[in-house]
């Protein structure tokens, strides 16, 4: 089951997405004091229970965790959208409204991403 995330853990999150790389409490803490006064601890414990969601790995490196990020940003958001839509009464009145919904942009973002998707590999 994917869960929500919290402002922190969304932050914490989109750090890690970003870096694309192993990184410590220390590493990303130092990162989030250039917008705001957080606490080593604070952060580490919010790293474990990301840990814990199965969105963060981690590896001891001596008496500390370097942690890398499970799945891309783009694989996490299909996951909480796909989980969304399975919990929806009606999944194709709920599609309808997704796609009244969309923005130009978006439909068109859509429209290239069912071009890449194969249509053998489509599901019935």
């Amino acid at each position: 089951m994917v869960r929500g995330l919290g402002e922190l853990e969304s932050t914490i999150m989109d750090r890690m997405w970003a870096i694309k790389a192993p990184a410590s409490v220390r590493d990303v803490l130092e990162h989030l004091l250039n917008d705001r006064t957080l606490a080593y601890t604070t952060v580490m414990t919010v790293m474990d229970k990301l840990h814990t969601k199965g969105l963060l790995k981690r590896k001891p490196i001596g008496r500390a965790y370097i942690y890398e990020a499970v799945s891309s940003k783009e694989a996490y958001t299909a996951d909480v959208m796909r989980e969304s839509l399975g919990r929806s009464g009606n999944q194709a009145a709920t599609l309808v409204h997704f796609l009244e919904g969309l923005s130009p942009e978006e439909a068109s973002a859509l429209e290239t991403a069912l071009q890449v998707y194969p249509r053998a590999g489509r599901h019935s």
